[in-house]
């Protein structure tokens, strides 16, 4: 039986080859909806499946995007690549995963790897560690997009949240509950000041000044994921313990409510908790966790596209960073202080 071709599909929708390549990659600007429906039509009638590697090897494309996440435990990294792989697999390419595990010798390999690859782009949620890795893929036009974290000295297009803004709404909360002792819980800033967690402490000292409330000596907690235990016993056995907490992220919070848990700390009559990041966990736990929402999969959504629009143009970019606004999720996690 012969293999059919783009020329069998052009020759029976009466249309030529260049109009249904045009089809086969969603460029539809000036094609009219007819003749789309036709070629449809035809595609589906001759059960015609376009040739992936000559196309890539015809148009210098794979059709795939390569994604390197610093952790793939945070919820946000979870829901931003859900949503960047539904939208990229709508427009025909696909995804690579790869886990850095805040490794940035990792992430190097990952990306020599990737290139090697010649996946078409880069979205890299970045370790923050080797910018001249970043800058020779600038330098060379290679569509790359940041998600989550900046590197100083590297300027490409990046989405993150309002850090400081997601701050300073969970300290307003606190704050309109009487709260006045009020920690911060987080994991360590890192050799280059992972950019949520620096912008995050930043924005809780700007918040608790603001309010005009004392910053405490050792009520901002920044210490490893397997210390923070230890670090919540020091700070809740201060002489004037915290009434409040406020989580950083999904992990700090997780580490709070197990510690709670096992210390029998009844949330919020004893202790009220607030988390940064709207994890699920928060919504089945016992009471409903208040937290401050980043628009995860909007941001996933939204570098999706970037990265197809930057394919489009071979790299050729205007560098933005967008920053996606937070939202309060009302729990029953916060109390008036005793």
């Amino acid at each position: 039986m012969k293999k059919l071709t783009i020329e069998d599909v052009a020759q029976k929708a009466g249309v030529s080859k260049s109009t249904v390549s045009q089809f086969l990659n969603k460029r539809y600007k000036y094609m009219s909806e007819a003749t789309r429906n036709r070629i449809a039509a035809v595609i589906e009638e001759l059960n015609y499946k376009p040739n992936g590697l000559a196309r890539s090897l015809k148009q210098n494309r794979t059709h795939m995007v390569g994604i390197i996440v610093a952790n793939i435990d945070y919820s946000l990294s979870i829901q931003c690549i859900r949503a960047i792989e539904n939208e990229l697999q709508r427009h025909g390419i696909q995804v690579i995963i790869c886990n850095a595990d805040e490794n940035a010798e990792k992430e190097e390999t990952y990306v020599e790897t990737l290139v090697a690859r010649q996946v078409d782009g880069l979205i890299i949620f970045p370790t923050g560690n080797n910018p001249s890795a970043y800058s020779r893929l600038i330098e060379a036009q290679y569509p790359l997009v940041f998600m989550d974290r900046l590197v100083e000295g590297v300027t490409t297009q990046s989405l993150l949240l309002d850090n400081e803004m997601a701050v300073k709404i969970g300290i307003g909360e606190l704050v309109r509950y009487g709260h006045e002792r009020i920690a911060l819980v987080t994991l360590p800033l890192g050799e280059h000041g992972i950019t949520p967690r620096k912008e995050r402490i930043s924005g809780y000292k700007k918040a608790m000044e603001e309010a005009g409330l004392t910053l405490h000596d050792g009520y901002v907690c920044s210490v490893p994921k397997e210390e923070l235990a230890a670090e919540l016993e020091r700070l809740l056995g201060l002489p004037q313990p915290p009434t409040a907490l406020l989580a950083a992220n999904d992990i700090a919070l997780a580490e709070i409510l197990k510690y709670a848990n096992r210390r029998s700390i009844a949330i919020p009559n004893q202790l009220s908790v607030i988390g940064i990041d709207d994890a699920e966990f928060a919504h089945i736990y016992n009471p409903v966790i208040t937290t401050i929402r980043q628009p995860a999969y909007e941001m996933g959504m939204q570098a999706a596209k970037i990265m197809l629009s930057c394919i489009e143009d071979n790299g050729s970019y205007v560098p933005i960073t967008y920053r996606f606004p937070p939202s309060l999720q009302q729990g029953q996690s916060v109390k008036s202080p005793q």
